[in-house]
């Protein structure tokens, strides 16, 4: 039995297209697997940034008892930023937004506890809160590290995922593009603390 020549040709170009399409998936796999590890990441920072908050009002409540609403505002800003998560599998524009706007409000309640301290200057020598605000500036550090790291792995995933011929592959294996974290309205200008 004689094989023919066009066979063997016809053999040898599906074996390279499928080297090339397996090799192809795997980096879109790779890229993504970084951007939702980025984005782990990102919601992790947060976590750190709500979990150190109970600590911050109760130390806070000790000096400033008259100052209820700024300390109920925070209490709130924290439960409800904590209630809305992001899935990489189902995210949306939308979501993506209302996580942020949830987190904007937490920083801007954040801001005015921390403007309580002006008030008592017993709390600003109070070693536990410089504790608690030195690790909350850390904290919103790493917030800021973590999302610039996720807007970037997430620019690299949709340069890999648009750029042909891959994504002929990304549309057949629902790679689809993903959002970054974006600056919320008004950031432009520094938030004012008053009360």
């Amino acid at each position: 039995m004689k094989i023919s020549k066009t066979l063997i040709a016809i053999i040898a170009a599906v074996v390279i297209i499928g080297g090339w399409a397996a090799s192809a998936y795997n980096s879109m796999v790779q890229v993504q697997e970084k951007a939702t590890t980025s984005l782990a990441n990102v919601q992790s920072a947060y976590q750190r940034r709500a979990d150190l908050i109970p600590n911050l009002v109760e130390t806070v409540k000790g000096y400033a008892a008259h100052e209820k609403q700024t300390l109920e505002d925070v209490v709130s800003a924290r439960s409800k930023a904590t209630q809305i998560t992001l899935d990489p599998e189902n995210m949306t524009p939308e979501k993506l937004k209302q996580f942020q706007q949830a987190q904007g409000e937490l920083g801007s309640a954040l801001g005015r506890l921390i403007a309580i301290q002006e008030n008592y200057p017993d709390l600003k020598a109070n070693e536990n809160f410089r504790d608690l605000q030195v690790q909350l500036e850390g904290t919103e550090n790493r917030i800021n590290e973590a999302r610039n790291s996720y807007n970037n792995t997430v620019q690299q995933y949709n340069v890999v995922i648009r750029s042909f011929p891959k994504n002929l592959l990304a549309g057949m294996f629902g790679f689809d593009k993903m959002d970054k974290f974006e600056a919320e309205a008004g950031a432009e200008k520094a938030p004012q603390v008053k009360f």
